[in-house]
Order: C-alpha cells, then sequence, then structure tokens
C-alpha cells in the first residue's frame, strides 16, 4: 500500500470510531498540556521575580533574624521568632561606608478600621528612609520623619488599595483611623506599586517602627533590615562589612554560629531560582505519569481494533499485504492519535497558561505569557514517542496474524 491510501484508510478508521478515539487521547491530551502549561507558568513567575527585583532596584542587601544555609532560607521565614536583630543594630549598619539608607521593619496584622469601614490587614513599622530604600513615593500627604520615628507618634501612611479600603470616597489626610483599638493619624498615601513575590505594598499600613514596637507588637526585635547601597558594585563589600559588624556586636566567633542571614537581591533570585527549577521538575514528573497512562490506554485500544478488524488483515494479506505494511498501517493509527492528542494538548497547555498570566497581571503582578519553542518540541517529540513506544507491540501482533486464520476469525 502506498502512504497516501495509508493514510486516508488510517483517519476512516479513526473518524469511524470518534469518540473511542477522543477517549484514547484524553491522557495524551491531558499529560502534554500540563507539560506545556508547566513550562509557561515557570516562565512566568521567573518574570514576577525579576519585576520585583526592578522594583526594588539592585542595589539592595536584606539582613533577617537567624542562620541560613547558602542555598536556603532563614529558619525566621519558617515562622521561628528570632529576637537577636534589633534596632541598634540597624544604626550601626547605617553608618558604614557605601550605606545610603536602612530601613528596619517589624511586622503585624489586626483588624483596621476607619468609622464605619474595617478590615483586616497588615502594618509595618518602618523607619523614616523607607520610601527611599524602597524606591516607593508619596502620592498625597508626608512621610514620616526620624524625630516623629524616635518619640514614638501615633501616625500612619496608607498604601493606595489600604486606602479605598478604608476611605472610599474621602480624603484620609488628617483623619484616624485604629489599629487594635489605638488611634492614629493619617498624614500620608504611597503611590501604588503592585504586589512583588514577598508582599503587597498598596495593601497595608506603615507606622513609625518605635510605635509599633511599643504600642502594636510588644517587642523589640525587628523582622527584617534593608539596605540600600551606593551602586550594585558595592554590594559583595558591604555584605561582608555588615557580617563582621554584627558577629562583633553579637559577639560571634565563628561564621557557623551566625544568628543573622545577609542576602543580596541577587542571591535571593538564585535561591528562589532554584527552588521554582526543583517545583517544575517535580510537576513535570507528574505529568509524565499522565502520558505513561495515555500510552497504556493507547496499547489496548489499539489491541481491540486489532482484533475488531482482524478479518480486514487477513483479507489484506490474501491479496498480497506484507506484514511490514500491515504492522505499519496500524502503528500510523497509533502516531495520528497521539499527533492530534499532543496539537490539542498543546493548545490547551497554552490556554491554561494564557489564563494564569492574564488572572496574574489583572492582580497587579508582573506576569508575562511566554510559551517557550523548547517545550513544543519536546511534547510533539514526547507525544510521537509514546505513539510509538505504545503503539508497536499492536501493530507487530496484527503484522504476525496467519491470514487463513483471520480470514476465519468471526
Amino acid at each position: 500500500m502506498r502512504f497516501p491510501l495509508s493514510l486516508r484508510l488510517a483517519f476512516a478508521g479513526i473518524f469511524e470510531n470518534r469518540i473511542r478515539a477522543f477517549l484514547t487521547m484524553l491522557g495524551i491530551i491531558i499529560g502534554i498540556g500540563s507539560v506545556v502549561a508547566i513550562m509557561a507558568i515557570g516562565a512566568g513567575a521567573k518574570s514576577l521575580i525579576t519585576g520585583s527585583i526592578e522594583k526594588m532596584g539592585t542595589n539592595l542587601i536584606g539582613v533577617m533574624p537567624g542562620a541560613a544555609s547558602d542555598s536556603g532560607p532563614p529558619v525566621s521565614v519558617m515562622g521561628i521568632t528570632i529576637t537577636t536583630l534589633t534596632y541598634d543594630d540597624a544604626m550601626v549598619i547605617k553608618s558604614l561606608p557605601n550605606v545610603l539608607g536602612i530601613s528596619a521593619y517589624a511586622n503585624g496584622s489586626g483588624e483596621i478600621t476607619a468609622g464605619k469601614q474595617s478590615t483586616d490587614g497588615t502594618f509595618s513599622g518602618v523607619t523614616a528612609q523607607y520610601p527611599f530604600v524602597e524606591n516607593h513615593n508619596i502620592e498625597k500627604g508626608r512621610f514620616f520623619t526620624e524625630n516623629e520615628e524616635r518619640t514614638s507618634k501615633k501616625i500612619a501612611v496608607l498604601g493606595v488599595d489600604m486606602k479605598e479600603k478604608l476611605f472610599p470616597y474621602t480624603n484620609p489626610i488628617g483623619q484616624d483611623i485604629k489599629i487594635k483599638n489605638i488611634n492614629f493619624t493619617v498624614i500620608g498615601i504611597l503611590e501604588k506599586k503592585g504586589s512583588s513575590i514577598v508582599s503587597n505594598p498598596d495593601n497595608q499600613v506603615l507606622v513609625p517602627l518605635n510605635t509599633a514596637q511599643k504600642l502594636l507588637l510588644g517587642q523589640k526585635h525587628l523582622g527584617l533590615i534593608r539596605i540600600k547601597v551606593d551602586g550594585e558594585e558595592k554590594v559583595p563589600v558591604t555584605m561582608e562589612q555588615i557580617k563582621r559588624t554584627l558577629r562583633y556586636r553579637h559577639e560571634i566567633t565563628s561564621p557557623e554560629d551566625d544568628d543573622f542571614t545577609v542576602r543580596s537581591l541577587d542571591q535571593a533570585v538564585d535561591m528562589l531560582g532554584g527552588i521554582m527549577e526543583g517545583l517544575q521538575f517535580f510537576l513535570a514528573s507528574i505529568a509524565a505519569i499522565s502520558l505513561i497512562v495515555g500510552g497504556i490506554g493507547i496499547t489496548n485500544i489499539m489491541l481491540m481494533t486489532v482484533k475488531e478488524r482482524t478479518r480486514e488483515i487477513g483479507l489484506k494479506k490474501a491479496i498480497g499485504a506484507t506484514p511490514v505494511q500491515i504492522k505499519n498501517q496500524f502503528l500510523l493509527e497509533t502516531l495520528i492519535l497521539t499527533g492530534i492528542g499532543g496539537l490539542i494538548g498543546i493548545i490547551f497547555g497554552s490556554l491554561i497558561s494564557w489564563i494564569i498570566a492574564f488572572g496574574a497581571q489583572k492582580m497587579g503582578y508582573t506576569w508575562n505569557f511566554y510559551i517557550s519553542p523548547i517545550s513544543i518540541i519536546i511534547s510533539i517529540g514526547v507525544a510521537f514517542f509514546v505513539g510509538i513506544s505504545f503503539g508497536m507491540y499492536p501493530a507487530r501482533k496484527a503484522s504476525k496474524l496467519n491470514p487463513i486464520d483471520a480470514l476465519r476469525y468471526e
């Protein structure tokens, strides 16, 4: 049989049992769609990290309480409270060479009210240099001063989303809000910045650090110090200076005994990238299981097809069809099934990825929709590999049928 005739016969056999063919392809569709979606979501997540870094700047250093390995987060990120990092540590770091500014943080959550409006939200005690360090400008009003921070003034600056929740129709400047039933006067509104990988600064309330520690949190330790350095090239040397300073202040003689973690944004990106790549591999492995299930389904269906078409096979052999031609005919049908399933899977995975990217962008995240050509090539290759691997046995079984026995088959 020539190839065009074999192709027509293969499509005729598939369309004759359309429902069965679709159910056969379903495992391939889900598996290929999952692989494409996982690759695209991974690319989108990387763009989210990159976008967050661009918003924050590449000349930032973070100091967190608790030790960490070179590739892992500090223990404080796991919810363990570490009380060794203090405001005095931040002030000493501020005086180091190449340091342009620092912002110290103490975070909490609770009920925030303004008149009849109420919401459960987060608040952060920060130092006066927060707008400069975080590249976050004031849209209306002003930020608090260092003197107001030292004297524990009960004043607050709202993120733009928090302003809409508490004061949807009025100007909040000069008005009072309550955080944990303590009155604060609103003195400013921050510009909209958008969500980052770790927080949403538009949906929080900022108060002076000393005020938050004394009145709202009842603590003296910090959750984070962020340092802005005079140039990206000076980040490594400044990190070493910070480590030496904190070891001296905390009376630590060996780096193995550090009770703090110093990280640049590049290091944080590398760490998150490694975690994401591991997660992508894990999810892709799960998706591969559905491809195996789909391949087993193809084998079962093709075996059933061989049984149903036994007389047809006998007739073809009787008029001169060779075993190789019979095998290629059934193998071609299998490849068509997996090829169509792979194509539908690519479209399905791309659609899912686009929906996720669209939703993330609507929520304010920097999330790019990108389908890697490599993922398409891999998906097509995997689809045909599954077709050949799981279709070979039924095709060979069909080619080995005895023509006389096949013609007698009822």
